[in-house]
C-alpha cells in the first residue's frame, strides 16, 4: 500500500523504549564521568558506551534492576576502564579511615562549582567520592555501592577529595580574561552576522567538533558557518563549570539550547566544540549568563 508506514525493526523498537527508560538518568550520568575524565567529550563517549553494555545485560536478565544505582555502576566502571586504557594514573578504591574524624556531610558550594578540569588533581577514589555526594547530592550508601566501597572509605575519601580539590583550584584571572575577551568579540560578530569578522578570529588549524555529529579541521571549517549563515541563532558568554562558554538560543528563545565551548589560544580561536546534537547536557547545566552581546 503506497505510503504506509513500516513497522521498524523489532530490536530498534527495544533501543528505543530503553533509551526513554534512562533519559532521566542520563544527564547525571554524563556530569559524572565528564568529571572524572575532566572531559565533557569523553564523558558523553563513557555514557554512550555505558547505556550500549547496560542495553546488553538488561536483554539476558528477566528482571530490571534498580535503575539508576545500576547504571551508576556500569558507568564507573567504564569510566575506570577508559581512564586505564588512555595511560590515566588510578589509586586503589580505598583511602585511609583515620581522617573521618574531618568529615562533614555538608558539601562545599565550590566544590559544586569547580572547573572540570580540576578534578583530574584528585586521584579516582576521592574524585568519585566528591563528584558522587556533593556534586550529584548521592548519600554515603549510594556512593559506597557505585564504587565498590565501604561507607568508612567513602567518608575518607570525601574529606582528603575535598581539601585537595580546594588546594589545587587555581587562580587564572589574567588567562580568563584574555578568553573572556575573545568570546565577547565572538559573540558580538556571531550576532551580528559579520561572518567574515567571525573567520578572522578563528586559527588556521582550528579543530570542529560537532559533538556526537561530525569532526572537521582547518578549511573545513568554513562549512560550519555557512551552516548557520541560514539559522536564526544567537550568543551570549556565560560561566559553566567554572568555564567560559557561549550559550545560544534559537528561534528567539529565552533559555539557551545549547552551548558551545571555545579553544583560545593568542586571541585566536583554536578549538570549536557545539554541543548542539546533545541538548540534554544544558537541561541540566547551571549556566550563568553574562549580559547581551552587541547584535544579539
Amino acid at each position: 500500500m503506497s505510503g504506509a508506514t513500516e513497522t521498524p525493526p523489532a530490536f530498534v523498537t527495544a533501543r528505543e523504549q530503553f533509551l526513554a527508560l534512562v533519559a532521566g538518568v542520563r544527564p547525571d550520568l554524563h556530569r559524572y564521568c565528564a568529571r572524572l575524565t575532566g572531559s565533557i567529550i569523553d564523558g558523553e563517549d563513557i555514557v554512550q558506551d555505558a547505556l550500549a553494555k547496560a542495553f546488553y545485560a538488561l536483554s539476558q536478565t528477566p528482571e530490571v534492576p534498580a535503575l539508576r544505582p545500576w547504571l551508576f555502576r556500569i558507568a564507573h566502571n567504564t569510566a575506570l576502564d577508559f581512564l586505564k586504557s588512555h595511560g590515566r594514573a588510578l589509586t586503589a578504591p580505598r583511602d585511609d579511615i583515620e581522617v573521618i574524624a574531618g568529615y562533614e556531610d555538608k558539601p562545599d558550594p565550590a566544590v559544586v562549582r569547580a572547573a572540570l578540569a580540576q578534578f583530574l588533581a584528585l586521584p579516582i577514589a576521592q574524585r568519585s567520592a566528591v563528584i558522587l555526594k556533593d556534586v550529584l547530592g548521592h548519600s554515603l550508601e549510594e556512593t559506597a555501592e557505585t564504587m565498590g566501597a565501604t561507607v568508612l572509605a567513602v567518608k575518607a575519601a570525601l574529606v582528603r577529595g575535598r581539601g585537595n580539590l580546594m588546594h589545587h583550584t587555581r587562580d587564572d584571572r589574567a588567562l580568563e580574561a584574555s578568553t573572556r575577551a575573545v568570546l565577547d568579540r565572538y559573540a558580538r560578530l556571531f550576532n551580528a552576522r559579520d561572518w567574515d569578522g567571525v573567520r578572522a578570529l578563528i586559527s588556521d588549524d582550528c579543530r570542529l567538533d560537532l559533538v556526537s555529529k561530525s569532526q572537521r579541521r582547518g578549511k573545513q571549517v568554513g562549512m560550519y558557518f555557512s551552516n548557520y549563515e541560514k539559522q536564526d541563532v544567537t550568543l551570549r558568554v556565560a560561566r559553566l563549570e567554572g568555564r567560559w562558554v557561549l550559550a545560544a538560543f534559537a528561534g528567539g528563545s529565552e533559555r539557551p539550547g545549547y552551548f558551545i565551548l571555545l579553544g583560545v589560544e593568542a586571541e585566536r580561536v583554536t578549538t570549536i566544540r557545539d554541543f548542539r546534537y546533545v541538548p540534554y547536557i544544558v537541561a541540566e547545566a547551571e549556566l550563568e549568563l553574562g549580559p547581551h552581546a552587541a547584535g544579539a
